[in-house]
């Protein structure tokens, strides 16, 4: 998929096409998730640090929170156009996946492409978005075709041409190749794949190691034999968040473990299965990491089980150490769910410094300047229907209501109290 996470935004979000898109963390820790073609012209890229990226593109940049439930819908659209058409799919990710369709054996280059073509037509009908589709005798060129064929194409590579077309790429194009191995050979003098296909095998072992070495050079002669298997099950789900400040009390702590254990929850919802370890991660100011985890007796899908079970395991930042990374991680899934027999000796209290108990409410200080709304939120008002925020302050608040098949909708501005507004689910911007 082209720009996955920024074209899903701009489809949902017509006045947003053909403009540059950042799709990631506006804070000072903030890290680009994914930018748009349009961004990427600017010099912009993904993981790249939010400031950075929005300093290289300019004040046109649009910075937008990320909607996973949003891609993960749409994710499950495509892929499921595409088993359609191919049963068997590996899918490495939200937006990229292998096929192997058995109509292919043995077809010529035109017939792949045409079938190629089919699919990308496929994909644009049934979600509005833009696929690239790479060929070849094997993963390792069908993955590098598909690179190729970006934006908004297709690349066949047949077995006659994939060695002239290997040899003059960089090396770094090769799968499994990353900044330090690339680093390594190039100090050698080994910048592209003919170089690389020309070294022996035993010196290519000796600079990257006996196992991984001899296998990336047999890739990179165009040996794979590698099926197309769908990959096993998650094994653990999980969500984390870095904080532009740093979380130095014990009730920020509870709050940023709620928030987590929330969204790990929504992500074990969608998964289907039920979870029996609760992980907790501490990212602390001097990047050291502290994990602690608690197994249950069963395995549950219950909420308020896995939100008590991780703050069962919070340690006070003033004895730690300041904290910038939570993260909670759900591990042990299982298709057998099984509640508590007494579900209220799980949901375990805190006592506080008072003596009081509490149920974990959000700490005051996080809360006082939080504002009500937020840039990039999905609404909806009884009138004007689906929006998303644009801007938010001074007590008022700017919508540009719009969906997928709206095209460009028109923006209005509201008291930041009017009680009409309300906030929406993602999901609805398909409409």
């Amino acid at each position: 998929m082209d720009a996955f996470f920024a074209s899903v935004e701009q489809l949902t979000r017509p006045t947003l096409r053909g403009r540059p898109v950042l799709v990631g963390g506006a804070g000072g820790r903030g890290v680009v998730a994914g930018c748009s073609y349009e961004a990427r012209v600017f010099g912009a890229r993904s993981a790249m640090p939010m400031h950075q990226a929005r300093r290289l593109v300019g004040a046109g940049a649009v910075v937008l929170p990320p909607r996973g439930i949003l891609y993960q819908e749409l994710s499950r659209q495509v892929f499921d156009g595409l088993r359609a058409r191919m049963p068997i799919l590996e899918q490495l990710s939200m937006d990229e996946a292998f096929g192997e369709p058995a109509e292919l054996a043995g077809a010529s280059a035109a017939e792949v492409a045409e079938f190629c073509e089919m699919l990308r037509a496929l994909v644009r009908e049934q979600t509005g978005l833009v696929a690239s589709l790479g060929a070849g005798s094997g993963k390792q060129i069908a993955k590098i075709a598909s690179g190729l064929a970006k934006p908004d194409g297709v690349t066949v590579v047949s077995p006659d041409e994939q060695t002239a077309l290997m040899a003059a790429l960089p090396v770094r194009k090769l799968w499994g190749i990353g900044p330090v191995a690339d680093e390594k050979l190039r100090r050698l003098g080994i910048d592209t794949i003919g170089k690389f296909v020309a070294t022996p095998e035993s010196e290519v072992a000796s600079i990257l190691g006996g196992s991984i070495g001899p296998s990336l050079h047999k890739l990179a002669r165009g040996i794979d034999d590698r099926e197309v298997a769908e990959r096993a099950e998650a094994k653990q789900v999980s969500a984390e968040t870095t904080f532009a400040h740093d979380i130095v009390t014990l009730a920020q702590l509870r709050t940023a473990v709620d928030a987590s254990a929330d969204a790990a929850h929504r992500r074990l919802l969608k998964d289907g299965r039920g979870a029996r370890t609760v992980v907790l991660k501490l990212r602390k100011s001097d990047m050291s990491i502290l994990t602690r985890s608690l197994t249950l007796p069963y395995a549950t899908v219950d909420k308020q089980t896995i939100v008590a079970a991780a703050q069962r395991q919070a340690l006070d930042p003033v004895e730690i150490g300041p904290i910038r990374l939570v993260g909670v991680g759900l591990a042990g899934l299982s298709t057998v769910q099984q509640g508590s027999l007494f579900p209220e000796l799980d949901y375990d209290t805190v006592a506080e410094p008072d003596g009081q108990a509490t149920a974990h409410d959000p700490a005051p200080e996080l809360q006082e300047d939080s504002p009500r709304w937020h840039p990039g939120m999905d609404v909806r008002h009884p009138e004007y229907g689906h929006g998303w925020i644009q801007g938010a302050g001074h007590s008022v608040v700017t919508v540009r209501f719009e969906t997928r098949s709206s095209g460009p909708g028109r923006s209005r501005t509201f008291a930041e109290g009017d009680e009409l507004l309300v906030v929406a689910d993602p999901i609805d911007s398909l409409q």
